[in-house]
């Protein structure tokens, strides 16, 4: 019984996840109401939207994962700062396939790099003369169940709107 667990465990993928590489691919600051915008109260209406994607970029198993992060800052109506910044990484990914591959790809990818896009969204704001901005944590493994149940509903929809 042993011998055969053993057995089918050889003949199952090893599976792996590593980090090959971790990088800015595209960052972005604007402030296009400076310096006017100084001289008002700092009670901004904060605008956050989160995007991932990945693509496989290569046969041996490296996949791309980018999560772009834009943050707009307004007071009243002027835009104080808008910043964009696409943070990207390089992961080896073996042993996984379908939806553990896509799992993987649209949560423990992002939660990787959603550390180092936080900490250039906060160096960039504050040397543009604005107050830190610490964005809170994000859950991805609940993003990721989101937008599942999005695109599982999606179909649905237009089914019964066809109706």
């Amino acid at each position: 019984m042993a011998e055969e667990q053993a057995a089918s465990q050889q003949d199952q993928p090893q599976q792996q996840f590593a980090m090959q590489r971790i990088y800015s691919k595209d960052l972005s600051f604007e402030s296009p109401a400076t310096p006017g915008v100084f001289t008002k109260q700092w009670q901004p209406k904060v605008n956050v939207d989160l995007n991932t994607k990945s693509d496989k970029i290569d046969e041996q198993g490296n996949f791309e994962v980018v999560l772009t992060i834009t943050i707009t800052a307004k007071i009243e109506e002027e835009t104080a700062f808008l910043v964009e910044i696409q943070q990207a990484g390089i992961f080896f990914i073996s042993g996984f396939e379908g939806e553990d591959l896509r799992r993987i790809l649209g949560t423990a990818a992002p939660n990787i790099l959603f550390p180092y896009a936080r900490e250039a969204i906060d160096a960039v704001c504050v040397k543009g003369g604005f107050p830190p901005v610490m964005l809170a944590p994000v859950n991805f493994d609940a993003l990721y169940q989101q937008a599942l149940a999005q695109a599982q509903a999606a179909p649905a929809a237009e089914e019964a709107a066809t109706h």
